[in-house]
């Protein structure tokens, strides 16, 4: 597993989720349920949750522990991303490196909210999923090595 190749895919999954899928489950009426259980944030959750299963696949995760890896980097690429996301609003807002300073005590807080762990829930469990059934289809290939990718170098 590379792990600059999983950082990668995991912000361009980040960015997907966090503006097209956002903005495609902001279509859905925002009325119904309460707190986490409106129709909007479910669409979302299960859109995101098959976003990043996809993202999976791109990657092609290789086994349940390799997919898990994938889910964990993707998480912490997007709470990373928020933080910094955070910090460069604050600074262009007022330009000031004080003000940062006294919202930075609020991430912590921020991090501890059902939404962090919905967050790690769409990112791991689709990508460690993923792993998993992917490493389950190896026996089917008759004890052969797989097919190589295209684009591999290398006889296998």
């Amino acid at each position: 597993m590379k792990i600059e190749r999983a950082i990668l895919v995991a912000f361009i999954g980040n960015y997907l989720i966090n503006t097209v899928i956002t903005g495609l489950v902001s279509l859905i009426p925002a009325s119904g349920g309460a707190g986490l259980f409106t129709p909007q944030y479910i669409t979302f959750v299960i859109v995101a949750a098959v976003t990043v299963l996809l993202i999976a696949l791109w990657y092609d995760a290789q086994g349940w522990k390799d997919g898990l890896a994938f889910g964990v980097i993707g998480f912490f690429t997007a709470v990373l991303t928020a933080l910094v996301s955070g910090i460069a609003g604050v600074m262009a807002q007022t330009g000031s490196l004080s003000s940062v300073i006294t919202i930075l005590p609020n991430f912590g807080p921020f991090l501890a909210t059902w939404s962090t762990l919905v967050l790690a829930c769409y990112w791991i469990i689709p990508a460690t999923a993923y792993g998993w059934f992917h490493n389950s289809r190896a026996p089917m290939t008759g004890g052969k090595p797989p097919m190589p990718h295209m684009g591999s170098f290398g006889a296998n």
